[in-house]
């Protein structure tokens, strides 16, 4: 019985891979606003606090975001 190689993994061009991520990237980025506005929502219908509770969450999603951009192009200023 003879032993199957695995098939060979297609590889991704540079711009191949920089579409895909752009595509999870905006996903983080709409999660994050979409966080936000909920947040103000809840500011102006709800308690102050639990408003800001929800603007933070968003926050600490763009800075993900950020850091996964950073990380990924290794952006350097």
């Amino acid at each position: 019985m003879a032993l199957k190689t695995p098939p060979m993994k297609k590889r991704l061009t540079q711009s191949e891979e920089f579409e895909i991520m752009k595509l999870v990237l905006d996903k983080f980025l709409w999660l994050g606003f979409g966080i936000m506005v909920f947040g103000l929502y809840k500011m102006v219908t709800d308690t102050l606090l639990n408003g800001i509770g929800w603007l933070i969450a968003g926050i600490i999603v763009l800075l993900l975001f950020m850091i996964i951009i950073v990380k990924e192009y290794e952006i350097i200023s």
